[in-house]
């Protein structure tokens, strides 16, 4: 179970639009699990590894100001972003199940969105890269191939600043490797739903679902 508190900040970067976010997860989990038949429990809570985020839009949508924004009617865009993820969550080098990874990712990404009226449809790809945990379960060396992700989404417009968006994800990769030994490789499709309701105008809340799909 995780509550996440970000922060955003809009930016005009050299008349395009730019986006900083920063994304600090608390979580608490819990497992359990058979070792040479002795069973083992596991409980803990702390901070994740923060997220930091940087965009910034290359074609179409140019900064602008709040009264410019109302008159703007979008095309097409393309966007790029690159998050980071240093290892600052809480880490326990003995333990199998945490909250951190103890290693530093990297996710360059690449986007484009067209609009049709109130209908927008987004489509994005990234890959994460990851460096080794050299202090896995005691000092052994995890390593983690990169992720590959693409990501749609059809998002409908119901008044200004309510939107309905349909999601789908897919990923592949991720092996993971420990001391030379290979692990499986991941691969997964998510759909979900979301709807963004706005509380005032500077502040909107975002409902969210998704579910795997084989």
């Amino acid at each position: 179970n995780s509550a996440v508190v970000a922060y955003v900040r809009t930016l005009d970067l050299w008349g395009r639009s730019g986006k900083f976010d920063i994304i600090l997860p608390y979580t608490r989990a819990d497992g359990s699990a058979k070792l040479a038949r002795e069973g083992r429990t596991r409980k803990v809570s702390g901070f994740n590894d923060p997220r930091l985020r940087f965009s910034m839009l290359l074609y179409g949508a140019p900064a602008l100001s709040l009264e410019e924004f109302r008159d703007y009617t979008p095309d097409i865009i393309v966007g790029t972003s690159l998050e980071v993820t240093p290892p600052l969550g809480q880490y326990d080098s003995d333990k199998l199940l945490n909250i951190g990874t103890n290693r530093w990712s990297f996710k360059p990404e690449l986007g484009v969105s067209k609009a049709w009226g109130p209908l927008t449809f987004e489509l994005a790809t990234g890959v994460r890269f990851y460096t080794d945990n050299n202090d896995f379960l005691d000092g052994r060396t995890l390593q983690v191939k990169p992720i590959l992700s693409v990501q749609g989404h059809l998002i409908y417009s119901i008044t200004p600043g309510i939107w309905l968006g349909f999601n789908g994800l897919y990923y592949t990769g991720g092996g993971g490797i420990i001391d030379g030994n290979r692990g499986e490789s991941l691969k997964d499709a998510r759909v979900g739903v979301t709807l963004a309701v706005p509380i005032n105008r500077y502040n909107s809340v975002k409902l969210y679902g998704s579910t795997h799909v084989e």
